[in-house]
């Protein structure tokens, strides 16, 4: 829908006057960086490392698809072993295997085309006894029967399954079945339970845009977990799924569709449940785990890094949940200190009160001292956009965190003022990034819109620990609307390190 006019031109400011917008984009923009962090280098869980096979035996590079960790099958790490950007491996999910791998909490394999799935095989270095966790990221062809039988008795004695899907009519090689078709078909025509065992059907639909939201339940080791808070999807054509918790009592859905009744059993963009020992997780769209990038030749999308969603988030935080550490593990830093570490906060000018360029490269008039939008404390603070027109603000900060220091916590006050009405549509966003030297995107830690928006001035923090060793660049981007204002206001910034 177009933007009514703002009403009082408090939208209106020189900028000059950048306080109000420095507080919003310095606040917006420390947290999109610190979810950013936190989405792709999320630091290992202490004690063994957990075992994930991700499928590629069921044409999962057929047509546009291309959904592997690495085009080095089975282990990804012949590639790179140490990959530190999601470009080190190629495939339209690298994003994904990379952040894992850089946690050094994970042991990653794919099961390769012309393979077979199987469970209990003792022959079979890659049978699912040997792993934690199976990913199906959107199969295209039918598992057989033993297939069946083999993934359900996995979960069953404590697998973690992930479940991902695409829209009805997503038949990708031609051969008459589809991810919604193939998923269901693996729920009700197995020979271990064919009983709505997950309490879930995949939807016959072809949603085609949308960001589902997720539930409120601050409890919720998916939504709230190791890797940051997931507050919104992305639909570019996928489904939903309806649930039947009269059939398992603990499925349960945690994204919606704006249509949708939050925790209803109609609508569920992405749900979770249980089955015997395991665990089970549903995506009802493959773009969410999308890079952007893989192989030449086929047309991807970047939803990863969403800018309206927190999909990283998503996908990090519940492959840490079927993996059997979602809500019993403590994430620990991954470097191991090689010296020792001098307690220290690292950011030049944090909370900006030396004014504009000390330490900060951001563009002009974000830095300042205005009324409009005053500062947590001091005179200063970054204000970000508020102009009521189209327009792009930055602010980033180039930083080394020690290789010898475990801990490293980016932390940031940040206020959003806006003069959208909007209830259910980001008009204005701020994005916090992790960059390298080279300026290619690490990681998207978070993304703050004018739905955020509130009074006074919350605090965000997160770990940066798996970048111990490394020169990166935190950045915030605010990007604004052609109406009515929205301010990211950032103050008192701090990367403690210990």
């Amino acid at each position: 829908m177009p933007h009514l006019p703002a009403i009082p031109p408090r939208t209106t400011r020189s900028r000059p006057l950048g306080a109000i917008t420095a507080l919003v984009i310095a606040a917006l923009t420390f947290a999109a960086v610190t979810l950013v962090a936190v989405a792709s280098s999320h630091p290992a869980a202490a004690v063994t490392k957990h075992r994930v096979l991700f499928d590629d035996s069921k044409a999962e590079t057929a047509g546009n698809a291309d959904w592997i960790i690495s085009t080095s099958i089975p282990d990804p790490t012949a590639q790179k072993a140490s990959p530190t950007v999601e470009t080190d491996w190629t495939g339209a999910i690298s994003a994904w295997g990379v952040a894992l791998q850089k946690t050094g909490n994970y042991t990653l394999d794919t099961l390769g085309p012309g393979k077979t799935i199987t469970y209990g095989d003792s022959s079979n270095p890659q049978d699912l006894s040997n792993f934690d966790e199976f990913v199906l990221p959107e199969p295209n062809v039918l598992l057989s029967t033993a297939e069946k039988t083999a993934v359900m008795t996995f979960v069953k004695n404590g697998g973690g399954l992930f479940l991902i899907s695409d829209h009805t009519g997503s038949d990708r090689n031609n051969d008459g079945a589809d991810s919604p078709k193939i998923i269901n078909d693996l729920m009700t025509n197995n020979t271990v339970d064919s009983t709505d065992p997950f309490g879930f059907s995949v939807d016959l639909l072809n949603i085609a845009s949308g960001y589902p939201t997720a539930i409120a339940d601050s409890t919720d080791p998916v939504l709230h977990g190791p890797y940051g808070t997931v507050t919104a999807g992305a639909l570019y054509n996928g489904t939903t799924a309806t649930l039947h918790p009269a059939d398992n009592a603990g499925v349960k859905g945690l994204l919606y569709v704006t249509t949708a009744t939050p925790g209803g059993t109609t609508g569920a963009f992405f749900a979770t449940s249980t089955f015997g020992k395991g665990r089970v997780a549903f995506w009802g769209d493959s773009s969410d785990i999308d890079d952007g990038t893989g192989q030449s030749g086929n047309t991807l999308y970047n939803g990863w890094n969403d800018a309206k969603a927190t999909d990283a988030q998503l996908g990090l935080n519940a492959t840490e949940w079927l993996a059997g550490a979602g809500s019993t593990t403590t994430p620990t830093p991954t470097p191991t200190p090689t010296s020792s570490c001098t307690p220290a906060q690292l950011l030049t000018n944090p909370g900006f009160e030396s004014g504009s360029g000390v330490g900060w490269t951001a563009t002009s008039g974000v830095i300042g001292t205005s009324s409009g939008e005053p500062p947590r404390t001091g005179a200063y603070d970054a204000w970000l956009n508020g102009y009521g027109t189209a327009n792009t603000d930055t602010l980033s900060q180039t930083v080394t965190v020690p290789a010898a220091c475990s801990t490293a916590s980016l932390s940031f006050w940040l206020h959003i003022d806006t003069a959208e009405t909007s209830t259910s549509t980001a008009y204005d966003t701020l994005k916090v990034q992790v960059l390298n030297g080279s300026g290619t995107v690490l990681s998207t830690l978070a993304t703050f819109s004018n739905l955020n928006a509130a009074t006074g001035y919350q605090q965000h923090s997160y770990s940066l620990a798996a970048y111990a060793g490394q020169t990166v660049t935190v950045k915030f981007t605010g990007t604004e609307g052609s109406q009515l204002q929205t301010s990211f206001v950032l103050d008192d910034t701090a990367l403690s390190v210990s």
